[in-house]
């Protein structure tokens, strides 16, 4: 699916005479400037930490990722470091044994806990690095302690032993409930089940910031991929990674669909230092 996205994006740029009536995507900075994908990869030099946020569905997005993928490893080989929410820290192992040869593709797909559209949207990613010997970090909470934080709240995790607590980010979190993001959770629902959602965001959040701030070093440049939702407005994972690493070090890129794509929303702007715009009617990969 990805494969045939990238021949769509490619046909459809490349022939003019198309009656397309405008651009599958766009690329903008925050501010509405519109650039082009070789702007974005010259932005982040000098950048040691580089979020990707995306739409989970949004072939137009995944296929970004896999050339910004590139670019990054063309530029930086020897220092690159690629993490994703898509796996979860317990599966660190797994992935690790995977990616030196120890296991086959068969095991690793059976036995991690892999997303619905992982071989379309995540394996090219995966297997770019395998091939190239790129450290790739599992970085978000296992599912089982975030679901129970959801249900029972982040005070549930106290009662986790000490081999869980490898899994997770230092306790007790502190939440900033000011950000805007957390503060529309609260929101959508009761006090206490909103509450919840938070703290459920909240634990997501501050375990992937731990995990990529664990194996960041000196001179790394470090690509994540999280949905938008965790790095928009410089909030999330991003708020989080703040204690351990500048914001000025930081580049963030964000996904939105829009009815059209010849400029930038005004509610899209500032979402990011780059914002993909993609068209609302564009391909999804499930």
């Amino acid at each position: 699916m990805l494969h045939k996205a990238r021949i769509i994006v490619t046909v459809l740029l490349s022939l003019p005479f198309l009656s397309y009536a405008q651009e599958p995507f766009s690329i903008f900075t925050g501010m509405g400037e519109k650039v082009q994908l070789g702007q974005v990869i010259e932005a982040s030099q000098g950048k040691s930490h580089i979020f990707f946020g995306e739409l989970h569905n949004n072939a137009v997005a995944h296929w970004l990722q896999l050339e910004l993928t590139k670019a990054l490893f063309k530029r930086d080989s020897l220092h690159l470091v690629i993490g994703a929410e898509m796996f979860e820290a317990d599966n660190q192992l797994l992935l690790d044994e995977y990616m030196s040869g120890l296991i086959s593709q068969k095991s690793f797909e059976e036995e991690a806990r892999l997303w619905k559209n992982y071989k379309t949207d995540y394996k090219p990613i995966l297997e770019f690095a395998k091939e190239h010997r790129i450290r790739f970090v599992a970085t978000n909470v296992p599912r089982r302690y975030a679901s129970a934080v959801f249900h029972e709240g982040v005070s549930v995790l106290k009662n986790l032993g000490t081999e869980a607590s490898r899994f997770l980010p230092p306790l007790p979190l502190v939440i900033d409930t000011t950000q805007s993001s957390y503060h529309k959770l609260s929101k959508m629902s009761g006090s206490h089940q909103g509450n919840y959602m938070l703290e459920a965001q909240a634990i997501k959040d501050a375990t992937m910031a731990h995990f990529i701030a664990h194996n960041s070093i000196r001179g790394s440049v470090f690509l994540h991929l999280n949905g938008s939702y965790h790095s928009d407005r410089y909030e999330g994972i991003v708020n989080y990674l703040q204690r351990d690493v500048p914001l000025k070090k930081m580049l963030i890129i964000t996904t939105v669909v829009q009815s059209e794509t010849s400029r930038l929303d005004n509610k899209n702007k500032s979402l990011a230092d780059f914002i993909i715009c993609v068209d609302e009617s564009f391909t999804l990969t499930h």
